[in-house]
């Protein structure tokens, strides 16, 4: 009996359907990249839910004659490719052919496509992979797409989808992608009925980037641009000033394709070397442009992975770039683009005009007394004007231009303390006090010692008989921190934020602040949701400085994005780790001798040996050492 089957075609496309639609944003994907190919210059996306019930693609481009419309959906059936020469130069989003027939083989589709200057058009309408019906039709020039019921047919795909908020944030990302790497084609995307963006599709990087990205990031943004013979780089870098707590604002382009490169984000990290803080991460929007040959996208089946012939070359130019516009960056001029292209994002700019004291309190956000006085409503702020401008934008007549109402800086404003009897004031201090926020430390077993002192605002020195101990004061204290944190058998106390703070998640963190929403509840924070993508941070955990948050909650995500947390206890763990180094005493800040003692006995205690991610808290110096060092000995 034969123990090799052929499959049908119909699993056969199943099967390869897994390979091209992993969710309803790997349709919409493909379905915009066939629209570029396609000539488009305006593209509306539709979704519903979170684009499994319903997604709709309409299109401006060349449209189908009706016997081309019929073979579409056949698997490896394209207009992109004739021979094997043509992969050697692949000029278009798509051109393997499986697009189509992966996406219908698992769902319901509904086609409508006409080419210019036909009379009529032709509508198809496939189940499973089979055509159900096909005709003419009266239909606009172009092509529209709708795919409904995505994976009603394989359950075991369908129930690994996530929440309806998570597939369509992940929708709204690829398409936003899409969009950025195509500034020549104007996008919009409507989710549930609401207009979620809309790029002009002026051909301008900066107005692409300014209306998809927002006046935010696009404020921080330095142009960058080069080239090498044949190879091309443009677009935008941050400042360093402005470095950020994840790499989801870093977006790399190959002719006109979104993809993802280590060897890109090797370069440009490389050039901000001894420029970012630890833990910082710059912002990018990068074109690279080349010769189609010089690059193979065909090594991935969603082709968001290429290998280009000229390594070396391409990283060279990239890092060269990069640190070419961040030497020029004081010779910059303002960040902002023209009048009508702000008319595009101001409807974006109204979650943060939203944002102000009078805002909050509609939204059942309550603006707290301080003790002692009143405390009347914070006024908003007008966030400054960056040191560094981009070249790359145009700066409008200050009483044009879009202003947006920020809440007050955090770290500069009372924090009330949930849980206690009284609401006490906490403020940035240059001291932090250590006796609040350390467990006591046995001194039975302490050796006498004599404080000398602190180096460099940084490390304590003790003589210990004949040794000198050298510690590290923000690794002894992050490490006394996490350890009593982890011992707590309650939830954290947490304080609530007298103005809450903005937060703007990535691609998939909607899913991540899902799955660990009750975990970050029960260690301090409280993230709600602020409108469809943005949410706002209303507490922190009380031995978290308020200046700190958004740096906290940044770093924590980025933590969980990486994989680094696999399950609940190591997700603690890794939140615990940021909450320990957020409250913990930094380095340069001045210490009091108390707070020195107690760092100190900790240590000689015995308990504290390295701060929670393995570095050693102190070092010695013995008699001998000094000895040698002088000569005294040989």
């Amino acid at each position: 009996m034969a123990v090799i089957n052929i499959l049908s075609p119909h699993v056969a496309d199943m099967i390869a359907a897994g390979e091209v639609v992993e969710r309803p944003a790997s349709v919409i994907k493909e379905l915009m990249e066939n629209a570029f190919d396609a000539g488009a210059k305006n593209i509306t996306v539709e979704l519903r839910g979170g684009g499994a019930t319903y997604i709709r693609v309409t299109d401006d481009g060349c449209g189908m004659a009706p016997e081309d419309a019929g073979i579409a959906f056949l698997r490896h059936a394209t207009s992109k490719l004739q021979d094997e020469k043509g992969l050697e130069s692949i000029h278009t989003m798509g051109f393997r052919g499986e697009a189509l027939a992966a996406i219908s083989a698992v769902s319901h589709v509904e086609l409508s496509t006409r080419r210019k200057g036909d009379e009529s058009g032709t509508f198809v309408t496939l189940t499973a992979g089979e055509i159900q019906d096909m005709g003419p039709t009266g239909c606009p020039e172009g092509t529209t797409m709708v795919v409904k019921d995505l994976f009603y047919n394989t359950p075991a795909r369908l129930k690994f989808l996530k929440s309806d908020r998570a597939e369509a944030s992940a929708c709204v990302q690829t398409a936003l992608r899409c969009a950025l790497g195509r500034p020549e084609v104007s996008v919009r995307l409507i989710r549930d009925g609401k207009e979620e963006f809309f790029s002009p599709g002026d051909g301008r990087q900066d107005s692409c980037v300014y209306t998809l990205l927002g006046r935010e990031l696009a404020s921080t943004l330095l142009q960058c641009k080069a080239a090498d013979g044949g190879l091309r780089v443009s677009g935008f870098v941050s400042s360093p000033s402005a470095g950020r707590g994840n790499r989801a604002a870093q977006y790399f382009f190959c002719n006109g394709r979104f993809i993802r490169s280590a060897l890109l984000q090797a370069a440009v990290e490389q050039a901000y070397k001894n420029t970012l803080l630890t833990g910082r991460f710059p912002a990018c929007v990068l074109y690279l442009d080349m010769g189609y040959g010089s690059v193979d996208v065909n090594v991935h089946p969603a082709k968001t992975e290429v290998k280009f012939s000229f390594e070396k070359q391409v990283f060279d130019l990239v890092y060269n770039a990069v640190r070419l516009s961040l030497e020029q960056e004081n010779r910059t001029a303002e960040v902002v683009p023209s009048a009508s292209t702000r008319k595009l994002i101001e409807p974006k700019a109204d979650f943060y005009r939203s944002m102000s004291a009078e805002s909050f309190r509609a939204n059942g956000y309550a603006v707290e007394k301080s003790r002692g006085a009143a405390a009347s409503a914070p006024e908003p702020v007008r966030p400054a004007a960056p040191a560094f401008q981009s070249p790359g934008f145009r700066s409008p007549e200050p009483e044009k231009q879009t202003r947006m109402d920020l809440p007050p800086a955090a770290k500069a404003e009372p924090i009330s303390v949930k849980g206690a009897e009284t609401s006490p004031l906490f403020t940035r201090i240059p001291e932090k006090s250590v006796e609040n926020s350390v467990q006591n430390v046995e001194t039975t077993q302490i050796p006498s010692y004599r404080l000398l002192g602190e180096a460099m605002k940084t490390y304590i020195i003790l003589e210990v008989g004949e040794e000198l101990l050298l510690i590290d004061k923000h690794a002894a204290h992050e490490r006394m921190n996490f350890d009593r944190l982890k011992a707590l058998d309650r939830s954290i106390m947490s304080q609530t934020l007298l103005a809450p703070l903005p937060l703007h998640l990535g691609p998939g963190d909607a899913e991540l602040l899902e799955q660990n929403g009750q975990l970050l509840q029960e260690l301090g924070f409280e993230i709600e949701v602020f409108g469809e993508e943005d949410y706002v941070i209303r507490a922190v955990p009380a031995d978290i400085d308020s200046g700190d948050a958004l740096a906290a909650v940044e770093e924590i995500f980025e933590k969980l994005r990486s994989g680094k947390a696999p399950d609940a206890q190591s997700a603690r763990d890794e939140i615990l780790h940021t909450v320990a180094c957020k409250a913990a005493i930094k380095a340069g800040w001045d210490t009091s001798d108390a707070e020195r003692r107690r760092i100190a006995e900790a240590v000689l205690s015995g308990q504290v040996k390295y701060c929670p991610h393995g570095r050693p808290v102190s070092a010695v110096l013995s008699r001998r050492d000094l000895d040698k060092m002088f000569k005294r000995i040989v």
